[in-house]
């Protein structure tokens, strides 16, 4: 594997933990607002952020290369109300979905198949994470503005389950 490859995933190992991180942040703010479905939907969503990161991890250790971590940078955003992290967290997701389209770009260039193949499963779950997240803030603008229909909406969230990736890309 090419340092620069290498290195791309080995920086992504390390922004996944920091998703995983932010997503706690967000169910500490939904959790402090009293809203426990939406807390529940963001730490099974950082759950899913970890799994990603030993997802990258293990590869780069199956492929010889040493896997190195950086400081977690602490989130810093402050909401204005119950909509702000989910437009946050569809922000956050197309940001991923930029990084991990970085990475596969350069191991196309490098002609790097086996990289290509592991990532199209990462590449497939970027689509997922984005559309689950503007369906979430379709969802709250269309009912969190009313009592119950937010009620309604938490209970759903609540409902989440953590599973992990049975279908992860094979390491």
């Amino acid at each position: 594997m090419e340092k620069k490859i290498a290195d791309m995933i080995n920086d992504q190992v390390n922004k996944e933990l920091y998703s995983a991180y932010l997503y706690l942040d967000f169910a500490n703010y939904y959790a402090d607002e009293g809203l426990d479905g939406f807390a529940n939907w963001y730490e099974v969503q950082a759950k899913e952020e970890r799994d990603h990161a030993f997802m990258l991890r293990r590869y780069l250790i199956n492929n010889g290369v040493r896997v190195t971590f950086d400081a977690i940078a602490k989130p810093d955003k402050k909401f204005a109300n119950h909509l702000a992290p989910l437009e946050e967290g569809l922000k956050h997701e197309k940001y991923v979905t930029s990084l991990i389209t970085a990475i596969y770009a350069e191991a196309f260039k490098a002609k790097d198949f086996r990289t290509m193949q592991f990532l199209d499963w990462f590449v497939k779950e970027q689509g997922e994470e984005e559309t689950n997240a503007d369906d979430l803030i379709k969802k709250m603008k269309l009912f969190g503005s009313d009592a119950k229909g937010l009620y309604s909406l938490n209970q759903e969230l609540a409902a989440r389950v953590y599973v992990p990736s049975a279908t992860g890309p094979a390491m």
